[in-house]
């Protein structure tokens, strides 16, 4: 039977006081009570370290090429967990730093059933020791792997600049090499300033803008698709390069040549390297790819050379050297192409002393071959910031002449009394062994040499005190 309307009202009346009135009174408080918990579980917004620029969540739109959510718990969820990885990494290096200063404090060695570093040819035996084996235990880097070969993920490993394609290689296969960026210590920039030169260089072109162009898009291309470039400013990043050119390609990107951390053969502290940033290279020539046959020399005793050099006339530093000492003393055995008679490496461990000179850059192989066969380098060059110098000290195994010092290089060399001299010479013999390219790597050679200074420049630490 049909209500009546009387009916119909009072009952509509009833539904209306006691059922939708608290319903929408109900959804009004939980409304309210969920927008204010929403604010207080909101992630705040990440702290920044060492730069002032957005991370590419927020200004390339995110990190790995998918559709940004831009949702606030979304976005700020993911700055939060890309400031925690680095947090923990950062945590990790402040233990590795604190082991170190204690281990110098107190004077502590660590076992080491290969080497353990002594003498006074180090500047910190210790401290280096310890800093050595915290970077086994730790370091990690992670290789971007975009760019395609030959001007990325390769370069040259034989001829002069042999060095940069064979470092590079092995950092690749190395078992530092971490495949979760989120782990990495440092990040590799896998550009070959050496392919660049051999394959993009257009002759006669003497703009360098193209050359830079190179960089300047890869960084925008790493720095737009993950977010470790922009959240430091490249300061966890290294280049590796031997080529001359690599200072001027590097200043195309101001944040690379400013805070990067440029592995280079070309070392010239006036040109722009930083030692306390960059990472001098020794530049070193394997005539066949390996040391076979370049390794060892006869004692001080049985040299009858005091000095040793030949090579082209490059730069005003051998051109001065030529016009001084060239055919002027047989002590003094200068040439600028050696004759056909003689062999470059026997003259090398007939002498005492092998003449090292900067070209027009820095960067020579000779010094790395005379530490092979056991002639004591006389690094003729200025501005030069040599390899490892924050682990050992030059002065114990070289002998440092200034371009002014060029007409009175005999006069400096006769000078050092025998007894030193042949200190110096065995010495040389036993850090070569930090000099030396192995296939694979071994401790202590080239390669660990070079992570370790990355290392030591990535946990921004001094292993041995300054003036």
């Amino acid at each position: 039977m049909a209500d009546s309307p009387s009916f119909s009202s009072s009952s509509s009346s009833k539904l209306v006081y006691f059922v939708v009135i608290p319903l929408i009174l109900l959804s009004g408080l939980l409304l309210a009570f969920n927008q204010k918990t929403s604010r207080s579980l909101s992630w705040p917004e990440p702290r920044r370290k060492g730069n002032s620029n957005p991370t590419p969540a927020t200004a390339a739109g995110g990190g790995g090429g998918g559709k940004e959510d831009h949702s606030p718990i979304s976005k700020n969820t993911r700055l939060f967990q890309r400031e925690e990885n680095l947090d923990t990494v950062e945590a990790s290096l402040a233990r590795a730093r604190a082991a170190i200063h204690l281990a110098r404090q107190n004077n502590e060695s660590s076992y080491d059933p290969d080497y353990i570093p002594t003498g006074s040819f180090y500047r910190n035996a210790v401290a280096f020791h310890r800093s050595y084996l915290e970077m086994e235990k730790l370091f990690k880097l992670y290789v971007y792997e975009e760019g395609e070969p030959p001007l990325f993920h390769y370069s040259n490993s034989l001829g002069i600049l042999g060095i940069e394609g064979i470092l590079m290689h092995q950092i690749e296969i190395s078992k530092f090499r971490t495949t979760d960026p989120r782990k990495a210590h440092v990040y590799f920039l896998p550009l070959s300033v050496q392919s660049i030169a051999s394959y993009a260089y257009v002759i006669h072109n003497r703009e360098w803008t193209p050359l830079q162009d190179i960089a300047r898009d890869y960084i925008k291309l790493i720095s737009t698709k993950y977010p470790y470039w922009n959240r430091t400013s490249g300061h966890d990043h290294f280049l590796l390069a031997c080529h001359d050119w690599a200072p001027t390609i590097s200043h195309g990107v101001p944040q690379m040549f400013k805070n990067t951390i440029r592995v280079l053969c070309n070392a010239n502290t006036s040109e722009g390297f930083k030692p306390s940033t960059d990472v001098s290279m020794p530049e070193i020539y394997l005539p066949d790819g390996t040391m076979d046959g370049l390794i060892g020399g006869p004692p001080a005793s049985k040299r009858s050379i005091l000095v040793f050099y030949a090579g082209g006339v490059h730069g005003d530093i051998r051109q001065v050297l030529m016009e001084h000492w060239k055919d002027n003393d047989p002590d003094v055995q200068v040439h600028d192409y050696l004759p056909k008679d003689m062999s470059y490496y026997d003259m090398f461990r007939k002498s005492k002393f092998c003449i090292c000179p900067s070209g027009w850059e820095v960067a020579s192989p000779r010094m790395v071959e005379a530490l092979y066969t056991g002639c004591v380098p006389v690094l003729l060059k200025d501005n030069y910031a040599k390899p490892f110098d924050d682990v050992l000290d030059w002065t114990t195994f070289a002998v440092d002449v200034r371009s002014k010092e060029i007409p009175d290089l005999k006069n400096i060399l006769t000078a050092i009394p025998a007894d030193k001299y042949g200190a110096m010479q065995e010495t040389g013999t036993i850090v070569r062994r930090h000099f030396e390219v192995n296939f694979p790597p071994k401790r202590y050679d080239v390669f660990h040499m070079i992570l370790h200074s990355i290392w030591l420049r990535r946990i921004n630490i001094q292993l041995h005190d300054t003036e």
